[in-house]
């Protein structure tokens, strides 16, 4: 099989950003080249990072210069937006104002019809450039209140670590750019080069939720407490039938209380909160060689291969089938 072309990715740097969210970009793409090099022979590199600025050099949040190469209009594969230091969710709208200019070189960017991605809060930038309206996508467990307030037409789900919405990919806290370069490591050049850049890296590698990680003494006691306790009632009982009356009750609602609620909280039904988590949970078993499609389905609560398939499909954009072929990790 030839090697894929070379991916070009920009990086927006802009001053106060998180040299993290750079690096890891950067140098996790030149683990990649070194490792397709040596272990599938390309002959030439698979993955071009540029850094760009407006303005450069930049001065990240923790103060270190990076000598970003001016924005031109320049013609990328996909472009990547740092998070920035955001010192509480309090401060949002005053962090925002510093960064028109960049801002409008996303909006250009996605308007050439580039995919465009996000780490952390540097989700806010795209959502002021217009490109969360409509769709779904996640942050920092930490800022997604604020997220979704300042943002009511998109559907923030702060449980997960990605999101990919047609060009549009907004991750989780910084670390989670790790994730966002293994995701496109492995979309341009494969699910092997992805794992191996992992092991070499020692970075994990599909992770799917950062609700391990959520720490309830950080967040406001009243925001979005109620969806929170719901979230959590659901993925106890993934595989139990969603049964709206019992889970209102168990909540001492009524059932249009329970829909209000939740959807003014977390901008979704709790029926379609479930069915993600389900195919979320669905495509981590899809991915061991313990399951099969069938016991894959059954484990999420699922009895009719084809309203599973159809749901899954629609979620992910194949089939489980097709899932399971493209990301099975060996055995042993």
């Amino acid at each position: 099989m030839a090697a894929p072309g070379r991916l070009h990715v920009g990086v927006l740097a802009y001053d106060g950003c998180m040299g993290t969210e750079i690096f890891g970009i950067t140098d996790l793409f030149l683990i990649a080249n070194r490792i397709a090099a040596a272990v599938l022979r390309t002959e030439r590199d698979l993955f071009k990072v540029t850094v760009v600025a407006h303005e450069p050099p930049v001065v990240t949040a923790g103060g270190v210069t990076v000598a970003a190469r001016r924005w031109r209009r320049r013609r990328f594969d996909s472009l990547v937006v740092p998070g920035f230091e955001l010192r509480s969710p309090a401060h949002v709208q005053d962090s925002l104002k510093r960064w028109e200019p960049e801002i409008d070189a996303i909006a250009s960017v996605a308007a050439a019809g580039v995919p465009v991605a996000s780490v952390c809060v540097g989700a806010f930038l795209l959502g002021e450039a217009g490109l969360l309206d409509g769709r779904h996508a996640t942050t920092s467990w930490l800022f997604a209140p604020q997220l979704r307030r300042r943002y009511p037409q998109a559907v923030v789900d702060d449980d997960l670590m990605i999101v990919s919405d047609g060009p549009v990919t907004t991750t989780a806290a910084f670390n989670a750019v790790h994730d966002l370069a293994l995701r496109l490591i492995r979309s341009h050049a494969g699910d092997d080069l992805a794992r191996h850049v992992a092991r070499v890296a020692l970075v994990a590698d599909n992770r799917n939720s950062q609700a391990p990680y959520i720490d309830e003494a950080l967040l406001d006691p009243e925001a979005d407490r109620f969806a929170r306790a719901v979230k959590r009632r659901l993925v106890e009982r993934l595989a139990e039938p969603y049964d709206l009356g019992a889970l209102a009750k168990s909540f001492n609602v009524s059932t249009r209380t329970m829909l209000r609620r939740f959807a003014e909280e977390a901008g979704q039904s709790p029926l379609d909160f479930l069915q993600q988590a389900r195919v979320d949970a669905a495509k981590r078993l899809l991915e061991s060689p313990d399951h099969t499609v069938a016991s894959a389905m059954e484990g999420v609560g699922y009895r009719d291969p084809a309203s599973f398939r159809r749901l899954f499909t629609d979620h992910v954009g194949m089939t489980p089938a097709a899932y399971r072929r493209q990301f099975l990790a060996p055995a042993g």
